[in-house]
Order: structure tokens, then sequence, then C-alpha cells
């Protein structure tokens, strides 16, 4: 497994964005979404701040956030990305299966894009990513462009919510009858 250093993942804008509006989602009774976890190993303890300073990762992790959107199991990973070109790389083929066992079961999976340098949020449905994910695999690109992304799945600003991902998920959900 890799190797974690605190230099290098002090925080991230995204992931504190995404938290902010799971408590929003939650505080207004609208969601139960939570950040799971990666387990590391602690290897450098800096014991005069108590605070890790290299770990190794135990075990691949699945997804960034699972829960219950009214009733609706979710899963969905936050992923960013500083260009207009998405490397797939970004995306392990541990959480390929993991969403597609979700979705097989029931519930929505689905990649919460964020193009830092536009600043745009984007929600890439699961069948979706897979239509990349397979091209990819047939030979084709190992990326997606911008605009090969459909302009409906763009989330717009909300009062309140800073990362409106359900608004996405309830497009999705519609699209799915």
């Amino acid at each position: 497994m890799g190797t974690w250093n605190s230099r290098g993942l002090r925080g991230s804008t995204l992931e504190d964005l995404v938290n902010r509006s799971n408590e929003q989602y939650q505080r207004s009774g609208l969601a139960l979404i939570q950040k799971i976890p990666t387990p590391i190993t602690p290897i450098k303890i800096d014991q005069s701040q108590r605070h890790i300073t290299l770990a190794y990762f135990e075990k691949r992790s699945t997804v960034d956030y699972i829960g219950a959107v009214q009733g609706v199991p979710v899963c969905f990973d936050a992923k960013e990305c500083g260009t207009d070109t998405f490397p797939l790389a970004n995306i392990h083929e541990h959480q390929v299966e993991f969403m597609g066992g979700f979705e097989r079961q029931g519930g929505v999976a689905f990649l919460l894009i964020f193009f830092s340098h536009r600043n745009e949020f984007y929600y890439l449905t699961y069948r979706q990513m897979m239509k990349f994910w397979d091209r990819s695999r047939e030979g084709g690109r190992k990326s997606f462009r911008r605009e090969e992304l459909e302009p409906e799945w763009y989330l717009s600003a909300r009062p309140g919510i800073l990362v409106p991902y359900l608004d996405g998920l309830s497009k999705d959900l519609a699209s799915r009858d």
C-alpha cells in the first residue's frame, strides 16, 4: 500500500465542503451521509504536536462517503480535478467494483467531481462513469474531457448548501424510472 505524509494531505478543500454539506443535510433531516475513513498504521508520531507524521494505508478504501437519503442507500467518491481532462487513473478498480455491487443491491453510486480551476461541481452518474471506464478498458481514452459531460448534471449553487449533490441525486433517481 502507499504511504501517507502529513505535509501532503493536510486537508482537502473538497472534502471539507462535502463534509459541511453533509452536516447541513443531516441538520435538515434530508440525509445521513458519513465520511469513510481510510484505515492507517502510524509509523512516525510527533510527540510534541501529538500527531501522525508518517503512516501506511492498511487496506484499500472503498468510496469516500456512504449513507442514506430519504431511505435510498447512497455511496459516492469525491474527486478534484484541476484541468478540463479527468484521468480515469483517479478512479481505482476496487472502487468501481464496490460501486457496481452497491448499485446491484439497489443503492445509488456516483462520483462528485470538483473542477477546481472553474469552481464547478459535477454529478457523474455511475452509468456515465462506466461508459468512460469501459471505453478505457477497450483501448480507448484513459480520461474524459469536460466537453464530453452532459451539461444538465452540473450542480448549481444553492443558498445554504455548499455542495448541492442532492439535486444531482434527485435527477439521477428520476432518470431511472
